[in-house]
């Protein structure tokens, strides 16, 4: 009786052992299995770097993209999260759909804010366009018609300058929210930033200022003050 006992004991351990190596086998197949899923979930540093370039280039390469509009983007895995200021809706729409189309972007978080429809906020962007541009100081940050006579037209201003925007290239973009301004892009100096917010806050029906300009070579610098 006792043999039997250990006998059953033995056996009952030898039936224990595969039991436990299955289960170490399932734990790590459903490891491996995780750690496949994140691979594919997110992008390899090349990959990473190819996509932000390409991004970065579709986004600046729209043709409804102008001095009035700002947008940024990040990566959260496979998805490209779009922001920033659109002053007309069709910029968000082509903005999330040239996205779509990269290669390995898997979903596109679209949070650009369309700004609202406003004379005021037209007159604004014509007044505070004309004041920054056209000081001789910041004239080489556009290769459009910057100074006063040569600025958006009268004809342009009456029909509203967010569906006429001036064309050329311009490093200081404007984003005008109810009579808030915004200041995005890069110049030379913090001299230069200072003078585009100046001019801002000069113009008239302004609410406030906030200078979101970045100084070439310091990327963490901004004059991100609210007047």
């Amino acid at each position: 009786m006792k043999n039997r006992v250990i006998v059953l004991c033995v056996c009952a351990a030898f039936l224990i052992a595969p039991c436990l190596s299955r289960a170490q086998q399932n734990s790590q197949a459903q490891q491996n299995g995780a750690e496949q899923q994140n691979n594919t979930n997110t992008w390899s540093q090349p990959d990473s770097m190819r996509v932000v370039k390409e991004v970065r280039n579709r986004l600046l390469s729209l043709t409804d993209y102008d001095v009035f509009d700002s947008l940024r983007f990040s990566l959260q895995g496979r998805t490209v999260i779009l922001q920033g200021y659109a002053s007309r809706p069709v910029l968000k729409s082509e903005a999330e759909k040239t996205v779509k189309g990269i290669e390995g972007v898997e979903s596109v978080d679209n949070e650009i804010q369309v700004l609202p429809a406003s004379p005021m906020d037209d007159r604004i962007r014509m007044q505070v366009y004309r004041r920054i541009y056209g000081q001789p100081a910041m004239r080489k940050y556009t290769s459009g018609p910057a100074y006063e006579g040569e600025g958006p037209s009268v004809a342009m201003a009456a029909g509203g300058i967010t569906q006429d925007p001036p064309m050329g290239y311009h490093a200081i973009h404007i984003i005008v929210n109810n009579g808030h301004v915004i200041l995005t892009g890069v110049v030379d100096s913090q001299g230069d930033a200072d003078i585009a917010t100046m001019q801002a806050n000069l113009t008239p029906d302004v609410f406030s200022v906030e200078n979101d300009l970045q100084v070439a070579g310091n990327p963490k610098e901004s004059a991100s003050n609210k007047n």
